[in-house]
């Protein structure tokens, strides 16, 4: 069960009294306009760019700024302990085309993640009829989302055990297909954890067109495959 107590791997003690009273107050007379905007809550797996196969789950928290722009805050879980790991930003393709050749590089496809079933927006598991109603609104969002391109950083390697965002920070890439990462295994325990079925979700979103991937992106399997 979620508490509001310190995770046990962040250095310090739970926050005090008195930073409760502040926190209260504050969310009783400030405008969290910015955070109010969030619309979405996705889940995927990252990999990092310059370790390709080592992989790090994030839910994402995303809103839009324009029909052309998203931006996502991401955490490692989705509960109130959760962590901040990174941020990404999601662009259409006629963004992304616009942009420099070398910027291009940086930024990774997510047709992978939506047809493997991987993508999920978590939603109603036990309310008898939501949990369909959900899926059908999920597979017609994933429509929209397959042709995005993201950008990602990621601030805290939590995979590795630090305790706190040490070092830069890292950039991070999609998978773009089988056998890059222990993906029954990882994405498996994951669906336990939200009632989730990537089989299923793979099955509802054969039908989804796959659009054409830009060269420039997804870089780090292409050198890898190059090797």
């Amino acid at each position: 069960m979620a508490t509001n107590s310190t995770p046990s791997s962040v250095p310090g003690g739970p926050p005090t009294a008195e930073d409760k009273v502040l926190e209260t107050g504050a969310s009783l007379i400030q405008d969290f306009q910015p955070t109010k905007q969030l619309c979405a809550h996705l889940n995927a797996f990252h990999t990092y760019a310059d370790e390709p196969g080592r992989y790090v789950e994030a839910n994402h928290y995303c809103a839009h700024l324009t029909e052309d722009v998203r931006q996502c805050i991401l955490y490692d879980s989705p509960g109130p302990d959760a962590r901040l790991i990174g941020i990404e930003y999601m662009i259409t393709p006629k963004l992304y085309e616009t942009l420099p050749p070398e910027e291009r590089k940086l930024w990774h496809s997510h047709v992978y993640e939506v047809k493997s079933g991987m993508l999920i927006m978590p939603g109603p598991t036990t309310v008898p009829g939501a949990a369909q109603a959900w899926e059908a609104a999920e597979t017609q969002e994933m429509k929209h989302v397959i042709g995005l391109y993201g950008k990602v950083y990621h601030l805290w390697q939590t995979d590795r055990g630090d305790k706190l965002p040490l070092g830069e920070p890292k950039l991070m890439m999609s998978f773009t297909g089988d056998g890059q990462f222990p993906f029954e295994k990882a994405v498996g325990d994951r669906d336990k954890r939200f009632g989730s079925d990537w089989k299923r979700k793979r099955e509802l979103r054969k039908d989804i067109e796959v659009p054409e991937i830009h060269p420039d992106a997804d870089p780090i399997w292409k050198r890898r495959n190059s090797m």
